[in-house]
């Protein structure tokens, strides 16, 4: 007999009336929210303005979405295209179904577009975060619980995860993988911060120290769990995919230091410069002759100003007119 173990919630959806609240996605509203405050506080104390976390998050967010689904549906093909199932299953990301390796990637897409628009830095931007994004996949993990899903070989550990009876899932006591990489993500978040403060950690080295680290928890986590996966030479794909990253990753740290020690002296510009650079640059895109007009006139007026400046030094010099 069982003395002692996690339950899970007999449903992942509450009904208010009409609209359903899924756990799932509040986890991941709630991290979202959490990463763009924590954010926001790093932004400030490296100089930047209040509110500049949020617009940019505005891009990223949405691209990460998007881009851990799709990593999900194309790794996890068959759970979608496969005879007997229904294909429209991959648009509902409720469902569970986020990767967070696609997420990052195309989130950090997201955030260039955003930085670019404000004349900021990715990288400074990306160190900013990094923390934050640690303790959003923390809380997100827990929708997995709300699920059921992602959890990790049976066990009679006094932590096990109860898992009651469904589609291709048979009711016992798992390892709570859930647990263990939200735990991690937590753990990774104030290593970051730590490291951050302890060593000034610059021009996105903070952000791959929160890759490596997350990393390196993930490969044996993803090792512990039981779900349907791909294995590419006796190791599932993510495994694979987590010790590939974790590599670059630390690559990029011994690399940029040696490169671009310290941090960067400036985060964001003033606004009116922004504003001015990003006037200059469309100006020069739409019209570029006319550009080069508007400088060969600038060029003619400062020559005719030297030759006007000229004349009245000799009219006051008549000395050396004679």
């Amino acid at each position: 007999m069982d003395l002692a173990y996690i339950p899970s919630p007999s449903t992942g959806v509450i009904h208010l009336g009409p609209v359903p609240l899924r756990g799932y996605a509040f986890c991941i509203i709630i991290g979202v929210f959490v990463a763009v405050w924590l954010g926001n506080k790093r932004w400030i104390a490296r100089g930047g303005k209040t509110g500049t976390v949020a617009d940019i998050a505005v891009w990223a967010v949405p691209f990460g979405l998007v881009g851990g689904r799709l990593y999900h549906v194309i790794t996890d093909y068959q759970l979608y295209f496969s005879e007997g199932e229904n294909w429209v299953d991959a648009f509902k990301i409720w469902e569970g179904g986020l990767g967070i390796w696609g997420a990052i990637s195309l989130g950090a897409v997201g955030a260039w577009i955003g930085c670019r628009r404000r004349g900021i830095p990715l990288p400074a931007y990306a160190d900013a975060i990094a923390p934050g994004i640690a303790l959003a996949q923390a809380i997100g993990r827990w929708g997995n619980w709300f699920n059921q899903e992602l959890y990790g070989k049976a066990t009679d550990l006094p932590w096990a995860l109860e898992i009651s009876e469904g589609v291709n899932r048979e009711a016992g006591l798992y390892h709570p993988t859930f647990l263990y990489e939200s735990l991690w993500c937590v753990g990774v978040a104030l290593l970051v911060i730590w490291a951050d403060r302890r060593f000034k950690l610059g021009h996105g080295r903070a952000f791959a120290l929160y890759v490596a680290a997350y990393c390196a928890g993930r490969a044996w986590i993803e090792y512990m769990r039981v779900d349907e996966a791909h294995h590419v030479l006796g190791l599932r794909l993510n495994v694979w995919t987590a010790i590939i990253v974790f590599a670059l990753a630390v690559a990029y740290i011994v690399v940029s230091s040696r490169l671009r020690p310290g941090r960067e002296e400036v985060v964001e510009p003033p606004k009116g410069e922004a504003a001015e650079a990003d006037r200059a640059d469309a100006d020069s895109t739409a019209d570029p002759k006319g550009a080069a007009d508007a400088e060969d006139a600038a060029d003619a007026g400062q020559g005719k100003a030297r030759h006007a400046d000229a004349t009245d030094a000799s009219d006051a010099n008549p000395a050396r007119n004679g």
